[in-house]
């Protein structure tokens, strides 16, 4: 009689056996969509050169690829200010063809400089529409020096044409710009092209405008704004010099002959900043590609780790379900080793 009863407990068991649910099915793991690479541009000062900063948003935006953070230093900052306003390049070019020199000059012999800058400052909040800094399209930073200890101070918020008229008061020829209880001057003397502050926006990846020249001798030793502007380009070059390594992509358009007042060389600035960015394009879409891949991959990377995680804690709950000696011959197949 025992070999029917222990036929029926075999029988039992191998039914037991075939109905285990076994190992559960990978799940595939998600496929991660890294961040788009946030691009800034740092627009470094130069005075009449600065329209060249125009003809390289221009080029940089026909080839698809647009700023999302702006900084400005002096001539940088006022079209900066204009781009992160919401203005696109070609805007931005007609309201240069359409400048006129004495919107912006208001003559002050009888203070600390030639020019005044209020008209400056007014000609750019009717640009931006009257926007404050914080309520701009883009991020957008107006970098000057703060005149009673030389210290950097970045602009954020407040006053746009404030801001703006305080990056772009050259010494000895604008009035100092007083705000709260400092006064302010050109951001050139400590930071020619502002990097850093494009940074310290969220950039990403800094494309950084040089328009500045380097002290090689002067056009006029009579000029009181060429010997000026000499002189903050010796105070600047070093400390630009530092803060240019830290962009990943310098473009420097070739306006060196162009004088510091010579406004009608607009037209001629604006191309060489296009050639200049023109030329320039092949390493910035292939830096940008590598960054990209690369946060594409990191991303992917904790994608896995995640879901690899995941799948242990559901494995753990769901074996734990299954413990107990009653369950051995039941409990799936990946239970079996804890």
């Amino acid at each position: 009689m025992r070999a029917p009863y222990a036929t029926a407990a075999l029988a039992v068991l191998l039914a037991a056996c075939a109905s285990a649910p076994g190992v559960k099915p990978p799940v595939p793991a998600p496929v991660a969509t890294a961040a788009p690479v946030k691009v800034g541009i740092a627009l470094g000062g130069g005075a009449a050169k600065g329209f060249a900063h125009i003809g390289v948003i221009k080029m940089l935006e026909a080839n698809g690829i647009k700023p999302v953070v702006v900084s400005g230093t002096s001539a940088g900052s006022v079209v900066g200010a204009l781009y992160a306003s919401g203005m696109d390049a070609y805007a931005m070019q007609e309201k240069a063809f359409a400048l006129d020199e004495s919107k912006i000059r208001d003559v002050s012999l009888f203070s600390g400089g030639v020019v005044k800058g209020q008209k400056l400052q007014d000609y750019v909040n009717e640009l931006v529409g009257g926007r404050t800094i914080e309520k701009m399209k883009k991020p957008f930073a107006a970098v000057a020096t703060r005149l009673e200890d030389g210290e950097r101070t970045v602009f954020v918020r407040g006053n746009t044409g404030q801001a703006v008229r305080a990056s772009s008061s050259i010494p000895g020829v604008f009035e100092a710009v007083a705000i709260g209880k400092a006064h302010f001057v050109d951001g050139g003397v400590v930071s020619p092209v502002p990097v850093d502050a494009a940074r310290e926006l969220g950039a990403d990846f800094v494309i950084a405008v040089d328009i500045g020249s380097k002290a090689n001798g002067i056009e006029s030793p009579t000029s009181l704004l060429g010997n000026i502007n000499q002189s903050i380009r010796i105070m600047g070059n070093k400390l630009g010099a530092l803060e240019l390594q830290r962009a990943d992509i310098v473009i420097r358009p070739r306006v060196n002959d162009i004088g510091p007042a010579d406004f009608e060389q607009k037209n001629r600035a604006i191309l060489e900043g296009e050639r200049a960015a023109q030329a320039a394009l092949p390493q910035i879409k292939a830096k940008l590609a590598a960054l990209q891949a690369a946060r594409q991959a990191k991303a992917q990377q904790a994608a896995d780790a995640e879901a690899a995680r995941r799948r242990e804690a559901e494995r753990k709950a769901r074996c734990a379900q299954q413990a107990g000696w009653t369950k051995t011959l039941t409990r799936d197949a990946d239970c079996r080793v804890d």
